[in-house]
């Protein structure tokens, strides 16, 4: 399956290719050498077949992101790799328009996926997008969503649009190097350049910037509010909320099973130290990327153990959609040896391995423990007051 280009892209617009998407999306998923032949013995040539299946297959992996809707977008590897989750856009736009947002500018909009939601809400929204090919998706997208009057689309610089036109910007500066696909991880490479992301909260009411997770804190404009957002334990996005959008400083979402749940705080606390206690508590790692370790500590009434690792220790469980919740039945300073023979005598032959502060590698161990059983047991690969420890334990209800 080859790299869609515009000419392959103005040809999937043609009856012909819509009829080479149906039949690519009835074989997606498949053998690709087999889906290829199947559809070049149908007499679709040989240049559109691979644009179909290409499409076909990014649409199958997309569903996971935006659901049903998936079927009827364009896409690109690393446009969809980069777009934003749908239930995370939706929630995005909601408080936009709650905000008082009527007109969006979004600059760097990929393939559309917060702008669509934004018009979803009742935005009108003006994107740009430096890539033509991208663009140009985007804007298939708009027409294929029916929201091509809410959300246009303009392949161009970002950085020239006229922001005095909206009263809100969403900005998702590529991270990826072009041609190679690469990820940047110095923000200055940026594209929009860092220093223009940062300067547009002083141009515009209302600002966000979607970001990496792993964004340095000290990177961080001053004012801002900085959120982490979380699906089912999936770290997947971070944003920062600038201007009248900054509520307080951070902000830990956690999205499961349907449901939102927020976690506040400073950002700035440092949790109590203690021994380890009856129960762990593994935090989202949206908990843990906003610094928000401690306000969690506080409402379970939990300490940690070593001041550099995130696990809670409580005396009792207590229901929380912010961490996992495990009992610890042994705490042993690390030793191959003893561990070996502990899960030995009860019999473990199935291990959970979660680890914090280890160096060890946890399917390697997995082989060096040699389990046989036919219980199961979930290991904990920490320290200690800066000592190597394991952990034993068992899920808790």
């Amino acid at each position: 399956m080859g790299r869609v280009d515009l000419d392959q892209f103005a040809a999937l617009h043609t009856p012909e290719g819509s009829a080479a998407l149906d039949a690519a999306t009835r074989v997606a998923g498949g053998d690709p050498l087999t889906a290829a032949a199947a559809l070049r013995s149908a007499g679709v040539p040989a240049g559109l077949a691979a644009a179909a299946l290409t499409q076909a297959e990014l649409r199958r992996r997309a569903t996971a992101k935006f659901g049903p809707e998936a079927a009827g977008m364009f896409l690109t590897r690393a446009g969809l790799e980069q777009a934003t989750r749908r239930v995370v856009a939706d929630r995005r736009a909601a408080r936009l328009r709650a905000a008082g947002v009527r007109t969006l500018a979004d600059l760097g909009c990929g393939l559309g996926a917060d702008a669509l939601a934004a018009a979803r809400a009742g935005l009108r929204v003006y994107g740009v997008e430096a890539d033509p090919l991208t663009a140009a998706l985007a804007a298939a997208n708009a027409e294929a969503a029916g929201l091509a009057g809410s959300f246009t689309v303009e392949c161009g610089d970002a950085t020239a649009f006229d922001v005095s036109r909206v009263d809100g910007v969403f900005c998702d500066p590529a991270r990826r190097s072009t041609g190679t696909g690469r990820r940047i991880f110095d923000p200055k490479a940026y594209s929009p350049p860092w220093d223009f992301v940062t300067a547009l909260a002083a141009r515009v009411p209302f600002t966000v910037v979607k970001v990496a997770p792993g964004l340095d804190h000290a990177l961080i404009p001053p004012g801002a509010e900085a959120e982490w957002v979380s699906v089912d334990g999936d770290l997947v996005e971070a944003a920062l909320w600038c201007g009248r959008l900054a509520d307080l400083p951070r902000r830990a979402t956690v999205l499961r099973g349907g449901r939102v749940h927020q976690l506040t705080g400073s950002g700035a606390e440092e949790a109590p130290v203690g021994p380890v206690r009856r129960y762990l508590y593994d935090p989202d790692p949206a908990v843990v990327r906003a610094h928000l370790v401690v306000d969690l500590a506080t409402a379970l009434d939990a300490t940690i153990a070593d001041p550099s690792i995130a696990y809670l220790y409580a005396d009792t469980p207590t229901g929380t959609p912010f961490a996992r919740c495990l009992e610890v039945t042994d705490v042993l300073p690390f030793s191959l040896k003893r561990l070996r023979a502990l899960l030995r005598d009860r019999r473990v032959g199935r291990v959970e391995i979660l680890k914090r502060g280890s160096a060890l590698e946890p399917e390697r161990l997995r082989r060096d423990l040699r389990l046989v059983g036919d219980q199961a047991a979930s290991l904990v690969l920490t320290r200690v007051a800066g000592a190597p420890t394991v952990l034993v334990c068992q899920p808790t209800g």
